[in-house]
């Protein structure tokens, strides 16, 4: 799956997924940074950005979007999540009626 990470995460994690998901690219490497959210709309999408999730709640699939559930988490912790669940990710690829997948960090202290 490539993913297309949003304004809101660093263009840093570009290369380090390279691996895991290859062709990934940040909206402003293909001339969408600062776009509005109906202009990035079209693409499959990774974001720590509320919005996104909504609008693809009311909009259904596609695109599919991925969620960061981090809050101001960094670019370890969106690194992490994304090669850690790289299989839920590539399982959610393959499901077309899901368009929302998010994707928490473990809870410091929760038995899991």
């Amino acid at each position: 799956m490539k993913l297309l990470l949003d304004e809101n995460l660093s263009h840093r994690l570009v290369a380090l997924l390279q691996d895991a998901y290859p062709g990934t690219q940040h909206v402003a490497h293909v001339g969408l940074q600062g776009a509005t959210d109906a202009v990035i709309w079209g693409f499959a999408l990774v974001s720590k950005d509320d919005d996104f999730r909504q609008l693809s709640l009311l909009r259904g699939a596609p695109p599919k979007v991925v969620v960061l559930a981090i809050g101001n988490g960094g670019n370890a912790q969106a690194l992490a999540l994304l090669t850690d669940n790289r299989a839920r990710v590539a399982a959610f690829e393959a499901d077309a009626q899901e368009s929302v997948l998010v994707l928490r960090a473990p809870r410091v202290g929760s038995a899991s």
